[in-house]
């Protein structure tokens, strides 16, 4: 496969700031301002977060109910790292309310994603007065499971975030919403509840949970604008100010300086310790550590969680070095279908996600078992993966969830290879040339000599950035390259002086040093980049994180 990046110029005009806002659909003084000043989590409306006010009412009523009458009540989440610190958050408050409440996260292996009618039935036999389940980050497409519930005396309150199909099942309560995630919806009601019971904040030693909600909203890559943009900046805020001894100690084994948590720190380092317990082992290991109140449980289980996340990247890389054999060695698919009996159900969501960073087109990555298979897809913008899986979903006997971007699925193996023919022929009518073609989205076109300390700051108060908001992007034509460098393991990555009208600057080009004999002194270039500060020595500085280069003969911009 080609993989030629295309550069897309969002904007231009001299007020660089006007065009980041633009250019992420902020356009009136209101949504400005909202912006650069979200308000606190805690004053959001239910109407703000799209979650009817008569369902809040309709679960506070019914756990006021199991408080009075003594019953048990059972927080059932997921394994992944938004379901995990939604239960988290849950758990503590309706233990602080007085409730005869327990966590219970699924083992991936064996009760797989959502509900499940064989664990209500063992929950219903260890707990004989389980009278309310609470499903957080996944149920509102349980029908038959919470029928079953509320069949053998449970009553069901759901709080999702996933994509509704049809109907909603028939649970006691509904508190479903697409504008924010999981651990966020578990905030907005432990919110209510902390309210309805008046509980005192010493009652919640580790905190409300909000630094939890920023974890779980940052790791299920949920757009950073509106309400989610409020939790992240506040939640962050709470991140590095935390209490829990958990996360205190996850950080000094991630090697992350107290202080210096940003949204990069949650989705590369701090996410990926806590999912990889669900991926690998029990996800409940990972809820244990978040929830720890002594510091010498704590710092035992994050080294457990940082030696499952190592082991987790070595499984990782050998599906995806086995994938790619089979992707370049067979036509070209518009989907990107792989299955085999080696990949590891655990990882194959991440391998979808690498498999798309590398060939830029929609990815399912399928774990083949003896009858069921379990197959997991990520996708690009403007392509609905999920709606692409469920179109299916009847001819294949397709059991899933998701949304547009992501989706997680099983389905009979003997069936795979039809599927897979079957999904290419309906991504037909959606994919073409010139939407698989790889383009970095550019912010505008600047000159080096608007570079400086002055708009470092402007760029500082997009934070946090991530999806839906991301890091600014610019470009800048004819730069001259004065030195450049392989440096790192293989000398891998690339280390460059650029200079552009009268300015020189420094800058790091990462897995790019193939280019380096090709880079001979003052040839012209055209540079992709973000501006980010460069600390080196104690010499507060400026330096460009090159994402593309491009020789000048060739350019088009």
């Amino acid at each position: 496969m080609v993989h030629k990046k295309r550069w897309e110029i969002l904007g231009k005009g001299a007020a660089i700031i006007d065009i980041l806002l633009k250019n992420r659909g902020i356009k009136t003084e209101g949504q400005r301002r909202e912006f650069f000043h979200p308000i606190h989590p805690k004053d959001l409306t239910l109407k703000e977060v799209e979650i009817k006010k008569s369902e809040v009412e309709k679960a506070l009523n019914r756990i006021e109910k199991a408080k009075k009458s003594g019953e048990k009540v059972i927080i059932y989440g997921d394994y992944d790292a938004d379901g995990i610190t939604a239960t988290a958050i849950l758990w503590e408050t309706l233990s602080a309310a007085g409730l005869d409440v327990s966590p219970y996260i699924p083992e991936r292996f064996t009760e797989g994603y959502g509900f499940n009618i064989e664990t209500v039935k063992k929950l219903k036999r260890e707990n004989s007065g389980l009278g309310l389940i609470v499903t957080v980050d996944h149920g509102i497409t349980a029908k038959s499971q919470v029928a079953f519930a509320e069949k053998i005396g449970i009553d069901v309150i759901i709080c999702d975030h996933h994509q509704l199909q049809k109907s909603k099942p028939k649970a006691f309560s509904v508190l479903h919403t697409t504008k924010i995630g999981g651990a966020e919806i578990s905030w907005i009601l432990s919110r209510e509840i902390r309210k309805r019971f008046k509980v005192p904040s010493n009652k919640l030693p580790l905190g409300d949970g909000l630094d939890l909600a920023a974890i779980g909203t940052i790791t299920d890559v949920l757009p950073l604008l509106g309400p989610n943009r409020c939790f992240a900046k506040h939640g962050l805020e709470a991140l590095n100010d935390t209490k829990r001894p958990g996360l205190k100690n996850l950080y000094e084994e991630a090697g992350i300086k107290p202080g210096t948590v940003g949204s990069f720190q949650v989705g590369y380092f701090i996410g990926p310790r806590i999912n990889a317990m669900g991926r690998l082992k029990h996800g409940i290991e990972s809820l244990r550590l978040l929830c720890y109140r002594t510091n010498e449980k704590a710092k035992i289980q994050s080294y457990l969680l940082g030696k499952t996340n190592q082991e987790r990247q070595k499984i990782e890389e050998d599906v995806i070095l086995h994938a790619k054999k089979i992707i370049e060695g067979r036509d070209v698919q518009r989907i990107v279908v792989v299955a085999h009996e080696s990949y590891h159900e655990g990882v194959i969501g991440l391998a979808a996600s690498r498999i798309v960073e590398t060939y830029h087109r929609p990815a399912i990555v399928i774990s083949k078992k003896d009858k069921i298979s379990k197959g997991s897809a990520r996708s690009i913008a403007g392509f609905d993966i999920f709606r692409a899986i469920m179109s299916l979903k009847e001819e294949f006997g397709i059991d899933g969830g998701g949304h547009t971007m992501a989706a997680g699925f099983s389905i009979a193996t003997e069936k795979i290879n039809e599927f897979t023919k079957r999904i290419n022929e309906y991504a037909q009518e959606f994919l073409n040339e010139e939407t698989l073609s790889k383009r970095i989205k550019i912010d505008t076109e600047i000159h080096f000599n608007r570079i400086n300390l002055k708009l470092l700051q402007t760029l500082k108060s997009f934070e946090p950035t991530g999806f839906g908001n991301p890091t600014p992007v610019f470009a800048t034509s004819g730069a001259m390259v004065v030195d450049a460098r392989g440096v790192g393991a293989d000398a891998k990555h690339l280390k460059l002086t650029v200079q552009e009208a009268g300015v020189k600057i420094n800058g790091i080009a990462f897995r790019k040093g193939d280019i380096l004999p090709e880079l001979s002194p003052k040839i012209p270039v055209d540079i992709a980049y973000n501006i980010s500060e460069d600390n080196w020595n104690g010499r507060r500085g400026l330096q460009l994180e090159v994402k593309d280069i491009k020789w000048k003969k060739n350019s088009k911009i």
